[in-house]
């Protein structure tokens, strides 16, 4: 039996335009279409009256939620509760990322992925593996004890755990991994992120040649523009083929620093919104533990006991609120760098990022003030206030 819904009464933003006095109508999962709000359809009607609709949110970068942290339970357990967690926050989709760790780590946590796609686990879209083939210059808040260069073997997981998983993200150095090796692993269509790296320019403009995509969390861990040599920061803003993450708090980045990137910018990569969420997200504890050391919450930040970042206090509806308001981002483009942005940088634009006919009925239904009230994946509610 065909499951049909037109959701009323709510200005609908599809990716590209707002559209007033529309309904959407889902059917089965997915989007099929906008109507007049007044038409007459044999859809069940769910009003959303004063609200906004909007493309579900798509984090590449989500340590923990609710609880739960990769890097202490590398289960499907925890891929599940962190999935759940998010929904609170507009997410429909996205990628538990398992920072600089060891081996029987990697492996137990791609396991545990392996078992969410087997589950089909509500909004798990794939992993993002955070090293441990980093720079220790660049090393934040990951284990300088951990981080390693790659080697054959190291590679070979890699490309096994791609073929269980519809994505897989990984996050390595430019001047650890070489050329070769991300042009192998690009092959076989592994998103490589540079990240927590002190690459020249050239080193990164070859791995982009090599098959690299993407940056991780801009400005923080890497490579600085400067006058002489431009950096990892520098790369990203000049080579139109790279995408890069952005954990816009206000503490991450300076408000001028982000809006001065999202400027230069040369596309036809983006820069998107990434939360770097830990096990607190979603929580009212104080303080965790990360790889035996703990982290403390304060003043909207998470840090080591000697002050280092070690992720962000942040949910994705924070980040666009954050850069509508006070980055001055017009609104349809802060919700296209949470949804249409990420899912170009992990290929899945076909049905994600947006609500336009055939795409999935991914949608997050807000207030005027930028609150979540609902979220949907699939046309089925997840979460409501």
């Amino acid at each position: 039996m065909t499951t049909k819904q037109a959701f009323t009464g709510a200005r609908i933003f599809d990716g590209a335009e707002w559209h007033d006095h529309m309904a959407l109508v889902v059917a089965d999962g997915r989007v099929e279409g906008l109507i007049a709000a007044d038409s007459p359809t044999d859809a069940i009607r769910v009003p959303a009256d004063g609200a906004m609709i909007v493309p579900g949110f798509l984090d590449l970068q989500v340590n923990g939620a609710g609880g739960a942290l990769l890097n202490e339970t590398p289960t499907l357990d925890a891929i599940r509760t962190i999935c759940a967690t998010l929904t609170q926050f507009g997410c429909t989709g996205s990628l538990p990322t398992l920072i600089t760790d060891t081996v029987p780590k990697n492996e137990a946590v791609i396991a545990a992925g392996a078992a969410a796609v087997e589950q089909g686990v509500p909004g798990f879209l794939g992993l993002h593996l955070e090293g441990p083939h980093l720079s220790i210059a660049r090393k934040g808040a990951h284990d300088p004890a951990l981080i390693r260069p790659m080697d054959e073997a190291d590679l070979q997981r890699l490309l096994a755990a791609k073929r269980a998983l519809p994505t897989l993200l990984i996050t390595v150095a430019a001047e650890t991994v070489g050329p070769e090796q991300i042009s192998r692993l690009a092959a076989a269509g592994i998103i490589v992120s540079i990240g927590h790296s002190d690459a020249s320019y050239v080193q990164v403009a070859a791995a982009a040649e090599a098959g690299a995509s993407m940056a991780t969390h801009l400005f923080n861990a890497q490579s600085q523009i400067g006058n002489r040599e431009p950096g990892l920061v520098g790369a990203v803003l000049d080579l139109p083929g790279l995408d890069a993450g952005i954990i816009a708090d206000g503490i991450h980045v300076h408000p001028t620093s982000l809006g001065i990137a999202l400027r230069a910018k040369r596309g036809p990569g983006q820069i998107f919104l990434v939360s770097d969420a830990m096990s607190i997200t979603g929580t009212d504890w104080t303080e965790f533990e990360l790889t035996g050391r703990t982290v403390y919450r304060k003043d909207g930040a998470l840090r080591l006991a000697d002050g280092t970042l070690a992720g962000a206090d942040l949910a994705m509806i924070d980040a666009i609120r954050y850069v509508h308001q006070a980055i001055g981002v017009p609104l349809d483009e802060a919700l296209r760098m949470a949804s249409l942005y990420p899912a170009r940088a992990i290929h899945a634009e076909a049905d994600r990022g947006h609500l336009t006919k055939g795409a999935r009925g991914d949608f997050a239904v807000l207030s005027d003030d930028l609150k979540v009230r609902s979220t949907w994946i699939g046309g089925e509610k997840v979460f409501a206030v």
